[in-house]
């Protein structure tokens, strides 16, 4: 082999190398799946769900970005119409019907998040230990999130008022979530709530596929 063969190989392998190094930082889009889910009086559905994961800006290892979308439906066929106000049972007593609604019926989206334990439907009905904590959209519209080993926590997306019968839906688009202090995997899954008020509470839970966030 002579010399210009040597170079030429040398440069090949470094346009390679170059190549994958930039595909192993490259962004990383996840369609998922749809979904559905009938309650009492409303049918729950999940439509053009994604998210982009991406390296964090912080390049230490323990953290990430992941760039949230989707479309929440909730057809209500029965729901008591206005705003009674806080209480929402028969009795009008503090807490009644266990509602967090405030006084309408509601939809909202969400997602659930964890470092280094599962979320698979099991560990969300066991209550995913004793570690759970909320988080909400910040005014930025981004979501910061410190996240330790099996810790889990619910991230509030949006959410929207039920006055009365009809189809009410959560639309969002590219919401930032940033992740930090998760050292080992990071996982997700969205969830849609809707909470009926009236004399018969009802509340009807619709999750998403969960997702790695690396």
């Amino acid at each position: 082999m002579n010399i210009k063969s040597i170079a030429a190989t040398a440069a090949m392998t470094a346009a390679v190398l170059g190549v994958a190094g930039g595909m192993a930082n490259a962004d990383t889009f996840v369609p998922l799946p749809g979904g559905e889910k009938l309650g009492p009086g409303v049918k729950l559905s999940r439509v053009d769900e994604s998210a982009l994961i991406s390296p964090s800006l912080s390049a230490n290892g323990a953290g990430r970005v992941a760039w949230l979308s989707g479309r929440i439906f909730a057809d209500v066929s029965q729901t008591p119409e206005g705003t009674p106000g806080p209480w929402k049972g028969p009795t009008n007593a503090p807490g009644t019907n266990n509602s967090s609604t405030h006084g309408a019926s509601r939809v909202s989206a969400g997602y659930i998040v964890g470092c280094q334990v599962s979320i698979a439907d099991n560990a969300i009905s066991a209550g995913v230990g004793a570690s759970l904590s909320t988080s909400s959209l910040g005014a930025s519209g981004s979501i910061g999130l410190k996240l330790g080993p099996g810790e889990v926590k619910f991230v509030n997306v949006e959410g929207v008022d039920i006055p009365k019968p009809g189809v009410y839906w959560v639309d969002y688009k590219d919401v930032e979530m940033n992740i930090e202090g998760c050292g080992g995997y990071a996982q997700a899954r969205s969830y849609a709530v809707v909470e009926i008020i009236g004399d018969h509470y009802s509340k009807t839970t619709l999750y998403g596929a969960p997702f790695s966030i690396g």
